[in-house]
């Protein structure tokens, strides 16, 4: 019988999480995870609505004990994506310490904690395909954000220092930088915006999110997902510590 691979998929209870578990779920079994559980079990239904294979599971990427859990649950991990995120917008002065570790934690230290944890499986097996999903800002910065900046920045040294650690056990891992998606996270932080610099919601979109982007275009989910398939792809078997960069033009300048 032939072995069933198996992707995990975190922060996939809605957004780019759920996009990328429901693309995957036509050749591999999803584990979809979720801080929230209700979030991760419906998104889990809906995948398997649509005749994909998935099963939802909650999980706080901050907490060892969900990591070691979820790794444990699963028969296998052949594709492990992280993407779980979470976004705080404040001048410095003003950023909560608990609130600024808080986004380091769920956005470089839980990445890298799960990463840790499949990777005893992904060795054994002598395979396997990690996918971050990062940011333009893992390449630029923007005012405001001075946790997420330095946070999906840092994703990028993990990525590369990682990919040199396993190589030789053929296990990839890359980061998928897009500029804005337009999700409920980026609804958040356009309202946030529009806050602090006191403007419309539609300046924040034309004027500072849009503005330093050739194409102007938020970036499609299609695009993410496509990403995700090419590297874990063979095509992608020699991509590793990569940084792919969905910016329509962004840091050509």
């Amino acid at each position: 019988m032939a072995i069933q691979p198996v992707a995990l998929v975190t922060g996939a209870g809605a957004g780019i999480g759920l996009a990328i578990a429901a693309s995957l779920a036509t050749r591999f079994k999803v584990i979809v995870t979720d801080l929230d559980e209700y979030a991760a079990r419906s998104a889990a239904d809906v995948i398997r609505s649509n005749g994909g294979q998935a099963e939802g599971i909650q999980l706080d990427v901050c907490s060892s004990t969900d990591i070691d859990a979820v790794i444990q649950q699963c028969e296998r991990v052949d594709v492990l994506v992280n993407n779980a995120g979470i976004q705080y917008v404040s001048r410095l002065e003003d950023f909560p310490v608990g609130r600024w570790q808080m986004v380091l934690n769920v956005l470089l230290v839980g990445p890298a904690m799960l990463t840790r944890a499949a990777m005893p499986r992904m060795k054994q097996q002598n395979y396997g395909r990690i996918v971050n999903i990062g940011s333009i800002h893992s390449l630029v910065a923007s005012p405001y954000k001075s946790a997420y900046v330095a946070a999906k920045h840092g994703l990028l040294g993990f990525s590369k220092a990682v990919a040199l650690e396993v190589a030789e056990h053929d296990i990839t891992i890359n980061t998928i930088c897009p500029a804005y998606v337009k999700t409920a996270l980026v609804a958040q932080q356009i309202a946030a915006q529009a806050h602090e610099h006191q403007i419309s919601e539609q300046a924040v979109i034309d004027n500072i999110m849009l503005a330093p982007m050739p194409k102007k275009q938020f970036i499609g989910m299609d695009e993410i997902t496509a990403s995700v398939d090419f590297l874990i792809s063979p095509a992608g078997k020699n991509i590793t510590g990569q940084t792919i960069v969905l910016d329509g033009g962004w840091t050509a300048r």
